[in-house]
């Protein structure tokens, strides 16, 4: 009973269901941030970003945004994370429709699936694969590493299964050159890919592979090719055709 005779409520304790309020309303507020932040970023590229224009935009003052990120790098730190995991789930999602079993037609999926997210959002992919700019310098840790490790973990399954089958031959380790062997390590290490079955030579293979898809994805999203090709997808498929063959998996036309 209350102390004017009334039934008390039962439920949560006092402070908790205001509290909740309160966190309902900063998630709202923390979302409208970003979405404005991404909007700004897509019309005027990662230069355009700042936490003055924003709250402009949401009809704050901008130190009232500092309730909410600290800085602008850790804003843009924010939508990274939120990039690779909207990457990595559009990537795990591409092979849905096919069994397990089908490494080749999911490894396919998923690679298209990442070109096809690249040039959908050109913008966000320059943030996550462009080079930094000298306000924003990279960091060996925080949240935007660790989404990044769990969008690679989608393909370091995928080419696990290559190396269980024995799909294909890797290079002996003597063949790499220490220097060489050190950073593919280093790679390994902060990417969390130190599986046992991961040498030197496997680590080669995968690097190769990647920086060729790679290297592909960032001519076309960049335009660097533009002034003699207005279509690379074909350039793409054939690249990898030659990619996939040099790991044993055997390509599918689209």
């Amino acid at each position: 009973m209350t102390k004017d005779g009334t039934p008390a409520r039962l439920g949560a304790a006092p402070g908790i269901a205001a509290q909740s309020r309160r966190e309902r309303v900063r998630e709202a507020t923390l979302t409208e941030i970003k979405e404005i932040a991404r909007r700004h970023l897509s019309e005027q590229g990662a230069s355009g970003v700042s936490l003055r224009a924003i709250a402009r935009d949401m009809g704050m003052t901008a130190p009232g945004l500092y309730r909410y990120f600290t800085s602008l790098d850790d804003l843009m730190v924010s939508l990274q994370t939120d990039f690779y995991d909207e990457l990595a789930e559009t990537v795990r999602n591409a092979d849905t429709s096919l069994p397990p079993e089908d490494i080749d037609g999911r490894l396919q999926a998923s690679l298209r699936a990442f070109r096809a997210w690249a040039l959908a959002n050109r913008s966000e992919f320059a943030l996550l694969f462009g080079p930094p700019g000298p306000m924003h310098p990279p960091s060996p840790t925080g949240p935007a590493v660790a989404a990044a490790q769990r969008f690679a973990s989608t393909f370091f399954a995928l080419f696990d299964r290559l190396l269980e089958e024995q799909r294909f031959a890797p290079p002996n380790d003597a063949e790499t050159s220490p220097t060489l062997r050190r950073q593919l390590e280093t790679f390994a290490e902060r990417t969390g890919y130190t599986t046992e079955n991961v040498s030197s030579g496997v680590l080669r293979v995968m690097m190769s592979c990647w920086v060729r898809v790679y290297g592909l994805v960032c001519m076309e999203v960049f335009q660097h090719l533009s002034f003699v090709m207005d279509d690379m997808e074909p350039l793409f498929e054939a690249e990898l055709r030659d990619i996939l063959g040099d790991v044993g998996v055997a390509y599918r036309a689209r």
